[in-house]
């Protein structure tokens, strides 16, 4: 007997499951003594009888279980580029279209498409623990035969939906500052970014991504109720469910983390309901692909999180809108007045009465409007708020430089203050709905016809997107 220790370079693993999954695959080999593999790292350590086994059946192995031990070639990352490209193309090219607005609104469908993507990844990882239940009993009933696949689906959204709902809940339990709950989008966005980069391939990232022990992810059927595994599966330690998780806290709300796990989770049932039909028919190799692409999902909506959070942190950054602007606009601070959104209509000039500068607004279905305003520096302000239409995103206006946070009733609502020299940047609670007052020295010298491109875009509908109720 001649026992060697070789360590091997293991590409595409994403979590802590796929180390899981190589170890496995290498362990079955006749000769191999111990095999630990390392995702962060990308390699696995294996020790093995020479005599029993060599290198190219344990490299067999690990291919057979969906990974490679040979680097790719740049092209593998050419579809990330091309999405890329194609939103900052877009974001060039179209006019009066805000898209990050689109894309917040589309938050939930996004997760849906996300869950359906990484349902790839759900098969690879949990389809084992599925089968194990469904292959339990055998019914000539097609209801029966199908029953414990069902139930195991039902545990898992059930048990995703939960922990949505707990960890959404979190922030508002412990009734966050205006600062906490953006520190808290950012810190959920950040992570969603390296966890998306991560699942796209950039190893850099993979440092940085939460690790759980081995021992969470071996769940097994000792209930012999796969509704109950379903259950426990919502604790295994899986990159995107980790990613999913960090957006339900980010939204700081028990309702939006559990709908956002929801949603998450009914996108990842229909393959895995049809997955004893579908694992025959798709390559690891494809299934590796679609795992990317989920990866750009994630770290576009780690993006929206994180600009929610510099939102409510008075910070507003719009980086499509100033991409849609010409090179020379960009130069000369000026802008088409179509590319960002605004408009006179948006745009309105304090009215000075008895020394005070009064300023309207309106929130409605429209969001706020409008959403620009110009105030005189020193002289006192008398900010009225009309309650049109309030949603569960329109209802609470925050202002984080007067660090006022104020709940809307239905009409009349009132704020008041006096301006120092820099301007106010105000939002919904959710950083989503966006405006700015702007303080001058002088209101005689302000021009309202014209567009200023550091305003944020008129505010979305809210009503038309999920995101909002």
């Amino acid at each position: 007997m001649s026992i060697r220790s070789e360590k091997f370079k293991v590409y595409e693993m994403t979590c802590t499951s796929c180390e899981n999954s190589v170890e496995k695959a290498v362990i079955k080999l006749e000769g191999v003594l111990n095999a630990k593999a390392d995702y962060s790292g990308q390699f696995a350590i294996v020790k093995y009888d020479d005599e029993l086994c060599n290198i190219n059946k344990i490299k067999a192995s690990i291919k057979k279980a969906g990974y490679s031990t040979k680097s790719s070639n740049d092209y593998k990352f050419m579809g990330i580029l091309i999405v890329v490209a194609a939103v900052i193309l877009l974001g060039m090219k179209t006019s009066g279209f805000d898209m990050e607005s689109k894309l917040t609104n589309a938050s939930y469908a996004v997760l849906f498409v996300v869950g359906v993507l990484t349902s790839i990844h759900c098969v690879g990882m949990c389809g084992g623990i599925m089968l194990s239940q469904s292959l339990s009993k055998e019914s000539t009933n097609k209801f029966e035969a199908i029953k414990p696949s069902l139930l195991y689906n039902l545990g898992r959204v059930v048990s995703y939906t939960i922990l949505g709902g707990i960890i959404g809940a979190l922030g508002s339990v412990f009734s966050l500052s205006i600062t906490a709950k953006a520190i808290m989008q950012l810190f959920a966005g950040v992570f969603m970014i390296m966890m998306g980069f991560n699942m796209a391939g950039f190893s850099a990232f993979r440092k940085f991504t939460i690790k759980l022990p081995h021992s969470a992810c071996k769940v097994k059927n000792k209930s012999g109720s796969p509704f109950i595994v379903g259950l426990l599966n919502g604790l295994m330690p899986c990159g995107p469910l980790q990613t999913m998780q960090l957006f339900a806290l980010g939204t700081g709300s028990a309702t939006k983390g559990a709908l956002s796990m929801f949603m998450f989770s009914i996108g990842t049932v229909p393959l895995m309901l049809t997955f004893g039909a579908l694992s025959g028919l798709l390559s690891k190799g494809y299934t590796k692909k679609i795992l990317k692409f989920s990866g750009v999902l994630i770290i576009v909506l780690g993006l929206i999180m994180g600009n929610r959070g510099l939102a409510l942190a008075g910070i507003n950054i719009n980086p499509l809108a100033a991409l849609s602007n010409s090179p020379k606009d960009l130069l000369t601070g000026n802008s088409n007045g179509t590319s960002n959104g605004s408009s006179n209509s948006n745009v309105s000039k304090a009215i000075i009465k008895d020394g005070v500068q009064v300023i309207n607004m309106t929130a409605s279905n429209n969001g706020y409007t409008p959403n620009e305003f110009y105030v005189q520096k020193g002289i006192p302000v008398k900010w009225i708020i009309d309650g049109k239409q309030l949603t569960s995103c329109n209802n609470t206006i925050v202002v984080k430089s007067l660090n006022k946070q104020l709940k809307l009733k239905s009409g009349e609502n009132i704020i008041e203050f006096t301006p120092g020299d820099k301007d106010i940047n105000f939002s919904c609670w959710m950083g989503m709905i966006r405006g700015v007052i702007k303080v001058v020295d002088k209101l005689d010298t302000v021009d309202t016809s014209k567009s200023d491109s550091s305003i944020p875009p008129v505010s979305p509908n809210p009503s038309l997107g999920p995101s909002c109720h």
